[in-house]
């Protein structure tokens, strides 16, 4: 079932957003500076912090604690055995022997479906046609049915109980406690096998009039699970179980906790299995690269968006002829680019400069190359563009 949608905006109306894009491009591009300059500096800090921790850790018996350690950076590998089991309190699940369970669950429900195609109008507006669909699917979270354009039709019921997860509290490694959450966290997911005694515990948490099933290892609360009806649950759980894994962190007592670097960063390094010290802060090293660079792609994006949007009241006013707009529309990109590729990289060699100025060098040159690049091809196509026309006209 779906609905379609007309709607026109006026040229005073598109003008009108392009002067708040006035300000909001701006606010947006600033935004984006401080964002790439925060994340060199975190990661410089990081990567100076790990370093620190790759020199100075040891490598102790978990079987033994030695007080000689106290404070120190360590690092532990063997066994581990949660402390009690985790357990969903409100359905009376649990997980004997397992770090974590996870309590999933998921409701029929509507989903609202648009899109949209925008055309341009001469004298500068625009006209977009909607179309709108619904459909039935299952959903870990309530989609809120107010928002859809056809609210009175599509209603979705408010979820009695939602998805959660439980952990142990602790977890030992030979003579050692860590946090249960951090033991957790390595572990692997298995499905849990449901009793058939839970379907008494789900009716009475959830105070449904809707009968209430066990299937092995998924709980159906609905009238007919064949076909289900809006507001039917599922609810299955899953346990996080681990046999070996390896900390590195402060020895605090018979805890293993964070350990404060010189620079105040924390060192908190967790792996499943046997896993040395090097190769922990190894892959400690790559995750922090990884991050720097999802965080400049996000920087750079959203700084590209504040220039587009700063500059496209140009191509709203030229949108009074619809042909001259795109044009210019597509020019203030390329000059949004442009900016874009001599700006990001800037502030990300000056955030650097501190920590490393000849790699803060490389990637200024690296900027200025990439924009003179962009600048040149745009000249060339400039240029041939009207030596194409004159031949054309000489062979008329």
């Amino acid at each position: 079932m779906s609905f379609t949608e007309t709607t026109k905006t006026s040229w005073f109306s598109r003008l009108k957003n392009g002067l708040i894009g006035l300000i909001l491009g701006p606010l947006l591009v600033f935004g984006m500076i401080w964002l790439l300059s925060w994340n060199e500096g975190r990661s410089v800090q990081t990567y100076r912090a790990l370093a620190e921790g790759a020199g100075i850790v040891v490598s102790v018996d978990n079987g033994r604690i030695d007080p000689a350690n106290e404070g120190k950076l360590v690092h532990i590998s063997g066994s581990v055995k949660p402390d009690g089991a985790p357990e969903d309190p409100a359905l009376g699940v649990s997980a004997q022997g397992a770090a974590g369970l996870n309590r999933k669950v998921e409701m029929y429900q509507w989903v609202e479906d648009s899109k949209s195609e925008t055309k341009k109008t001469l004298g500068g507006g625009e006209e977009t046609v909607t179309t709108y669909s619904y459909k039935k699917e299952w959903r870990p979270r309530r989609v809120d049915s107010a928002d859809f354009k056809q609210a009175d039709q599509h209603q979705n019921p408010d979820m009695p109980i939602e998805g959660e997860r439980f952990t142990v509290a602790t977890a030992t490694l030979g003579a050692f406690t860590v946090d249960g959450k951090a033991v957790a966290d390595l572990a692997k997911d298995s499905p849990v096998k449901l009793s058939p005694d839970v379907a008494g515990q789900v009716t009475s948490a959830l105070g449904s009039d809707r009968p209430v099933k066990v299937d092995g290892t998924t709980i159906h609360v609905s009238q007919n699970r064949q076909s289900p009806a809006i507001g039917d649950l599922r609810i299955s759980f899953s346990r996080e179980d681990i046999a070996e894994a390896s900390f590195v962190g402060a020895q605090k007592g018979a805890t293993i906790g964070g350990y404060k670097a010189s620079n105040g960063r924390k060192l908190f390094l967790s792996a499943a299995g046997n896993v040395g010290p090097a190769e922990m802060f190894e892959a400690a090293q790559s995750e922090n690269t990884l991050i720097t660079w999802l965080i400049r792609f996000g920087g750079l994006l959203g700084m590209f968006i504040g220039f587009v949007i700063m500059l496209s009241i140009l191509s709203i006013i030229a949108d009074v002829i619809p042909l001259v707009g795109s044009i210019v529309g597509f020019g203030t990109s390329i000059v949004a680019g442009i900016l874009t590729l001599v700006l990001g990289p800037v502030v990300i060699a000056i955030a650097w400069i501190a920590y490393r100025p000849v790699l803060a060098i490389i990637i200024i040159a690296l900027g200025i190359l990439l924009a003179a690049a962009l600048i040149y091809l745009r000249r060339k196509r400039a240029v041939a563009a009207p030596t194409a026309s004159t031949a054309a006209f000489g062979r008329s």
